[in-house]
């Protein structure tokens, strides 16, 4: 059997080293005797919807969960599950040192899931385990896409307004345009999302692996027909994050579980079917770089953590996703 064909690429995917930071550890799956730790928060997640089938339950009798709020009952359980899975990533060597964890995911999108990072923060700091705890900056569902742009070196940003990145889930696809916005934010902290497209495919009776790619692919290439009607002039580069550990030659080598087909197959290499379906961009051939979708998440974080070496991300939507970086110095990234 022959190898398929590789994209171009500026470097290995999922890079240990990045532009901005060193990547120490991700993908990290730890189990206690209950299954998975992430498990219980990642579910808890959608504790929102308790108020409302609590009303159904109950209907003209007593409700069956006593008197208190719904929100006071998740806000508290999720609190303590969240500080107690960060206490056991804070024992892995790879997460030693880590000053501050942020939390994003679907679970960082809703009130209840606010409320418990903050609440998850006291406990923690009531147990003098020094790290803050924040909830991302960027919207959850843009984080994973705005991230994108940190895995390209900053010399691809000259003489462009926009580039593309992927975000890939369980659940969900999405492809969003970033703009820049360099002169606003030297940093990167001043990237947006333009117009960005979305297919629940989790929504669909049943969808093949190369059926979905096939629909990314169009995706992604409205998105840059829009980008070129609006004269934006898109960098050759599509950024994307998807589940699992991601070997350098671009292959998925596992937990890619939840997406639809076999996408962990040593013939399946998603940057080349990317590259095949859109092999230019403007007067450019593209460029594909596929990293995790924790770590590409975490990445949107990069302007914020200048004041924390070490830090880490928490993605908790249907599972848990996970991160830990570095920060690079200027003497290192040059």
């Amino acid at each position: 059997m022959t190898d398929p064909p590789r994209p171009a690429a500026l470097g290995p995917h999922g890079a240990l080293t990045l532009p901005a930071v060193e990547v120490a550890s991700y993908n990290v799956e730890l189990k206690d005797e209950d299954g998975f730790v992430g498990d219980r928060v990642s579910k808890g997640a959608f504790h929102e919807i308790l108020h409302t089938w609590r009303k159904r339950i109950a209907k003209d009798g007593e409700d069956p969960l006593g008197d208190e709020r719904s929100e006071e009952l998740s806000r508290k359980q999720l609190a303590q599950e969240l500080a107690r899975v960060i206490r056991r990533f804070t024992r892995l060597k790879t997460w030693r040192d880590t000053e501050r964890i942020t939390i994003g995911g679907g679970f960082r999108a809703s009130r209840i899931g606010e409320l418990a990072i903050g609440r998850a923060a006291a406990l923690l700091k009531a147990d003098e385990v020094p790290i803050d705890l924040t909830a991302i900056h960027a919207d959850p569902d843009q984080a994973g896409i705005i991230g994108a742009a940190q895995l390209a070196p900053r010399w691809i940003f000259e003489g462009h307004d926009a580039l593309l990145g992927v975000d890939i889930g369980g659940t969900n696809m999405r492809a969003g345009v970033i703009t820049l916005n360099l002169k606003k934010g030297s940093d990167l902290s001043k990237l947006r999302v333009w117009k960005s497209d979305l297919w629940r495919h989790r929504d669909e009776k049943k969808v093949e692996r190369d059926s979905a790619v096939k629909e990314l692919i169009a995706m992604v290439r409205r998105l840059i027909e829009r980008a070129e009607k609006e004269k934006l002039h898109l960098a050759p580069f599509i950024g994307v994050g998807c589940p699992g550990v991601i070997a350098a030659d671009g292959t998925i080598e596992h937990g890619a579980q939840n997406l639809p087909g076999n996408w962990e197959s040593r013939s399946f290499n998603l940057p080349a079917a990317l590259h095949e379906g859109i092999p230019r961009i403007g007067d450019h051939e593209s460029t594909i770089v596929l990293h995790n979708d924790a770590v590409v998440q975490g990445l949107s974080e990069v302007p914020f953590m200048a004041d924390a070496t070490h830090w880490g991300v928490l993605t908790i939507g249907t599972g848990l996703g996970n991160a830990r970086f570095e920060n690079r110095t200027s003497e290192k990234r040059s």
